[in-house]
């Protein structure tokens, strides 16, 4: 029975230096707050930076509202923003690495922005396609 107790003590022992080393060096938040001129929201790190990006690029934010938005809180020793009013949490780390959603979800917001995107050369393509009458029908698969 004593090694058991030994090994738990062991494992606890390294937990807890996971733990106290996780939050010396994480990302984490000491303050958020929403602009409602800008549209961002700025986070205010642990480590003395900031970190500020546009609410409408995060999937859990996407249409909320100014008033929405402005509930954000700091939660969980500053991993995790919480917004009441949306249901929304969001991961601190993962936001400052850029990661604003679910890998579909970003897929998909990626390719609608870069197909909203204009060009001299994508203007050409598409008055080359229209002189040919549009874009060719796709045809089903059957």
């Amino acid at each position: 029975m004593a090694r058991k107790a030994d090994l738990q003590e062991a494992q606890l022992t390294t937990a807890e230096a996971r733990g106290s080393e996780l939050l010396d060096t994480a990302m984490r938040a000491a303050a958020a707050r929403y602009d409602r001129v800008t549209g961002r929201v700025t986070l205010d790190l642990t480590n003395g930076g900031a970190y500020t990006f546009p609410a409408r690029l995060v999937e859990d934010l996407n249409g909320a509202t100014d008033d929405q938005l402005a509930e954000v809180e700091v939660d969980g020793l500053g991993f995790n923003l919480h917004w009441p009013a949306l249901e929304a949490d969001l991961y601190v780390p993962a936001l400052v690495s850029g990661i604003f959603g679910t890998r579909a979800w970003m897929t998909r917001e990626l390719a609608r922005r870069a197909g909203l995107a204009t060009s001299p050369a994508k203007a050409a393509a598409a008055r080359a396609n229209g002189a040919k009458g549009g874009r060719p029908r796709k045809v089903a698969q059957t």
